[in-house]
């Protein structure tokens, strides 16, 4: 199953995928063995600072390896694409997604540069992703600026989009308080529009909001920050009284770490 088709069936059931992104082997195994332990279906994101990291071509190749190694039904995702030309790039390395993210630009011009990626991965068969409402971004000020469902339905409607990231008092990155999603704003989004709805930022959200979100219309949730944070401490933690010098025998119980929380993250969602 494509995972336009998988978001698609998700949004009728009322489920959620988990998106998580994945750095390097370590955490994408952590991801996987998680997937795998749980029975569940995965996405795995490679933000453009990722990718160029590791690669295009090498990280697409060994998260297809990965996804066959570990049996775990899983689909590549471009998140957070600044350009077309990175768009085109990762529809040409056969992404199963990608997101075209022109949210700081006009409501006119985001239509526009949206309608170009639309237009492009038609060709390809994939599932497209863009972002409309401040959703902000590390270091932005995390105030709340929810997604109208006037511009929701209209976004939608002149892109052709299959899923929109909304802004319902979410943020990338950590909270600086406990936040609280406006799942009002959420229900009138989802009355008007039939594509996937995505929720960015859920490092930090508590459980049962996400679980509500959830319930009223999310059918996407995305997972960056709480992943490489407990990875890095981990590593951190390991490291700071020894002087072991073999990565194989200290990288395994910072992966068993990004096991662990993807394991409750799954079990969360999957209600």
């Amino acid at each position: 199953m494509t995972m336009k088709e998988k978001l698609a069936d998700f949004t009728k059931q009322g489920k959620a995928l988990l998106a998580v992104n994945f750095y390097n082997f370590e955490t994408l195994k952590g991801l996987l063995l998680a997937a795998k332990a749980t029975n569940s279906s995965l996405i795995l994101q490679l933000s453009e600072s990722s990718l160029n990291y590791l690669g295009i071509e090498p990280a697409i190749a060994m998260a297809r390896v990965m996804l066959k190694e570990f049996d775990v039904e899983g689909w590549v995702h471009l998140d957070h694409g600044s350009s077309i030309e990175i768009v085109q790039q990762c529809l040409d390395a056969g992404f199963d997604s990608v997101m075209i993210d022109a949210s700081e630009k006009s409501f006119d011009e985001n239509i526009r540069i949206t309608k170009e990626a639309v237009k492009l991965a038609a060709n390809y068969n994939v599932n497209v992703e863009a972002e409309l409402g401040y959703i902000a971004k590390l270091n932005q000020s995390q105030k709340i600026e929810p997604t109208s469902a006037d511009d929701a339905k209209h976004f939608v409607e002149a892109t052709g989009i299959n899923a929109l990231a909304i802004a319902i008092g979410n943020s990338h990155g950590f909270y600086k308080e406990t936040p609280k999603l406006r799942i009002d704003r959420l229900k009138e989004i989802r009355d008007v529009t039939n594509c996937a709805l995505v929720l960015h930022g859920s490092s930090g959200i508590p459980d049962d909001q996400l679980q509500l979100a959830i319930r009223s219309g999310i059918s996407k949730i995305n997972l960056a920050t709480e992943t490489k944070n407990i990875f890095m401490k981990k590593l951190q933690s390991l490291l700071a009284d020894s002087d072991e010098i073999d990565l194989r025998k200290v990288f395994p119980k910072a992966i068993d770490a990004v096991t662990e929380l993807i394991i409750k993250k799954l079990n969360t969602i999957n209600i």
